[in-house]
């Protein structure tokens, strides 16, 4: 899980781009990256560890010349979270001058590799599968276009022969020199993508491409649509906007975990507002915990902030059981899930969070989180509530249990570091401490995601598997599987 930005405006586009890499910035704290291009041809790039306002000064800034540009917040799920070599966005000087931005994770990263040095001939220097995938375009830009100009016919072909090269889950975003911005999503809409328009003072329409959907409205794009799974679009210098679908067999099948935690609840993900999925969430979750938990078992209904709020406030209000806030979360402290390292995590747990005596004293309490990975936070949230006080402690999870590594994008990619992995629910509750668990049933799950409030989703299913298993790719085998636990190093 990333986030990323592309613009073309009649403007510098520098800081545009990094207001809207504040507004990503749950996507990602390891590092982010801005690059911008003049008319001319010339890039621009600065990138830097940490988060995006401690990454920029304003000499940088003023670097960051010409009208197209694209950023990058970095949330590592391939090689190293420290190494300043995989930050984000790439460069390849041949053909014309490509830099390049990705969200996901491609899955066939040992075969590219091996086709890189005998086939393409082309160097290497990150275990980062976007220098991968950006050398795959180059090279199938480099075969398929002519050396005197470059037409969006001929792009659209590069991006297809990638299509047919890569697997997995992938959203991209590049430059390439003194023609636009290329933007293309995976054959499945795996990762999310989002096309915006506005009028520019020129007259001119100003596009924007992006993760989420709240980047448009924060800058008064009007959402033109959501790039579709396997599609391109090419934007222009001038903002001329071209588009093809480039895959043999599209399908739309996004990934639920965006809608259970990553994205922000602002946000509209293929036509399914966040925040009613969550309600939708925690109304399904309601009817679980009432047929496991006995009557009379809690007297106050608790959400893990922030996430897992929405679901929480909707438990409460199905079961009539009242809603109080019971722990106080130190903004000034990251997303927990996505900080690189079990050490890191656990450390952070108890400087984000602090529990609230006079909430939990002598009360039977329902816990609500949006789901549990690790279990690491869960396991010391529980703790917390007894240490304040709590009578008992009932855990609820708005996702179901997570027992299959994620390889799309989102960093769980070993099955040992999954609580819930070769585990009963039972078995997991003891772990964690509670003394009931329950979780969101996989059919409820997908139903309250693909349920659209207004009956306007765009799709019937969802890679969902984390919690079942089934990878929508279809080229995700056991000992792949086995391989990529083998290569884990955090």
């Amino acid at each position: 899980m990333c986030g990323i930005v592309g613009m073309v405006g009649g403007s510098p586009v520098n800081q545009d781009i990094y207001d809207a890499l504040l507004l990503l910035q749950h996507r990602g704290q390891d590092a982010t990256g801005i690059a911008t291009a003049e008319p001319n041809g010339v890039m621009h790039t600065h990138k830097a560890q940490g988060m995006v306002r401690e990454a920029f000064r304003t000499r940088d800034m003023r670097s960051l010349l010409g009208n197209v540009g694209l950023g990058h917040v970095r949330y590592a799920t391939k090689g190293t979270a420290s190494s300043e070599e995989e930050m984000q966005p790439f460069y390849v000087n041949a053909p014309y001058g490509i830099i390049l931005i990705h969200n996901g994770n491609l899955t066939n990263t040992r075969e590219l590799t091996l086709e890189m040095g005998r086939r393409d001939r082309r160097h290497l220097n990150s275990s980062s599968d976007t220098e991968l995938l950006l050398n795959v375009l180059a090279n199938e830009l480099q075969a398929t276009t002519s050396p005197v100009d470059l037409e969006p016919e001929r792009i659209f072909e590069a991006v297809a022969r990638t299509h047919r090269r890569i697997e997995g889950a992938y959203a991209v975003i590049s430059i390439i020199a003194g023609y636009g911005l290329l933007a293309f999503r995976d054959p499945f809409g795996i990762r999310p993508l989002i096309l915006g328009r506005r009028a520019g003072a020129t007259g001119k329409d100003e596009w924007v491409v992006t993760s989420e959907s709240l980047v448009l409205e924060n800058a008064d794009y009007e959402i033109v649509r959501e790039v579709e799974p396997g599609e391109a679009v090419f934007i222009t210098n001038e903002g001329e906007l071209f588009s093809k679908q480039c895959a043999d067999d599209p399908k739309l099948l996004p990934c639920s975990f965006e809608y259970v935690y990553l994205a922000r609840p602002d946000s509209i993900m293929n036509g399914v507002p966040v925040y009613e999925s969550r309600l939708r969430m925690g109304k399904k979750l309601a009817a679980t915990i009432a047929k496991h938990v006995p009557d009379g078992l809690i007297d106050v209904v608790m959400p893990i902030p922030d996430s897992s709020r929405p679901a929480a406030m909707e438990v409460s209000r199905v079961l009539g059981i009242e809603y109080r806030e019971g722990f106080y979360k130190n903004r000034y402290v990251g997303r927990t899930f996505i900080m690189p390292g079990q050490a890191a995590r656990k450390k952070s747990v108890r400087q984000k969070l602090n529990a609230m005596s006079s909430e939990f004293q002598g009360k039977n309490v329902l816990l609500i989180d949006d789901s549990i990975v690790r279990g690491t936070t869960s396991k010391q949230i529980v703790q917390m509530a007894r240490d304040a006080g709590a009578k008992s402690v009932t855990f609820a999870s708005a996702a179901p249990p997570v027992r299959h590594p994620h390889v799309y994008g989102i960093n769980m990619p070993s099955r040992h570091e999954l609580i819930a992995h070769g585990r009963t629910i039972p078995e997991i509750a003891q772990e964690l401490g509670a003394d009931y668990l329950v979780y969101q049933e996989v059919d409820d799950l997908r139903d309250a995601i693909v349920e659209s409030a207004r009956g306007e989703a765009t799709f019937t299913d969802l890679d969902m598997s984390c919690f079942d298993g089934r990878y929508v790719t279809g080229t995700v085998s056991a000992e792949y599987l086995e391989w990529v636990e083998g290569t884990q190093t955090s």
